[in-house]
């Protein structure tokens, strides 16, 4: 029951990042750059809860926001997955509890969402490849997502803690007769 709560919980928080990236963020942009909050959320549940979780929701989600933005369905909940299923990786290789570290996590992690997907549509779209311009966009966002998790790191510490409590402990019941 503690699970179903907290995936219920985890869509909802999916949402409200949602209409906050969607609505928020466009007025807050650097030189047209918004951040990827998507992106930051699903490497903490890939992080927090484990792979398969992080990878459902990456990949279910990735689909709703292709659905809803009407992009080519698919590529999203790919390289969503991916990050949620790497997350798990990261998790088990190097330390949640550095800034530093979780950083480093959310630079590579954007750094495969943007690439990915920008090889992918240039790719199926026929678009002409602007290296000068994609490096600049990918860059800012870089920036834009390192200051976010560094203002909300506090925050993601004590909820992921929580997750990883009800997803990665595991209680033994023993009998003793």
């Amino acid at each position: 029951m503690k699970k179903v709560l907290a995936i219920f919980i985890l869509i909802i928080s999916f949402f409200i990042i949602y209409f906050l990236q969607s609505n928020i963020f466009t007025w807050f942009t650097i030189a047209g750059v918004m951040p990827n909050l998507i992106v930051i959320f699903i490497l903490f549940v890939g992080l927090f809860t484990g792979k398969k979780l992080g990878l459902i929701l990456g990949i279910i989600l990735g689909f709703y926001i292709d659905i809803i933005i009407g992009r080519q369905i698919g590529i999203s909940g790919i390289m969503l997955g991916l990050i949620g299923l790497a997350g798990e990786y990261l998790d088990k290789n190097f330390s949640k509890e550095s800034r530093l570290t979780i950083v480093i996590m959310i630079i590579s992690a954007t750094l495969v969402f943007e690439v990915g997907c920008y090889i992918f549509n240039t790719m199926t779209l026929n678009m002409s490849i602007e290296i000068f311009s994609f490096v600049k966009t990918l860059l800012i966002e870089i920036l834009y997502n390192i200051i976010i998790t560094i203002i909300i790191y506090p925050i993601m510490q004590r909820l992921g803690h929580i997750l990883e409590e009800t997803f990665k402990t595991r209680t033994i019941l023993t009998r003793y007769f």
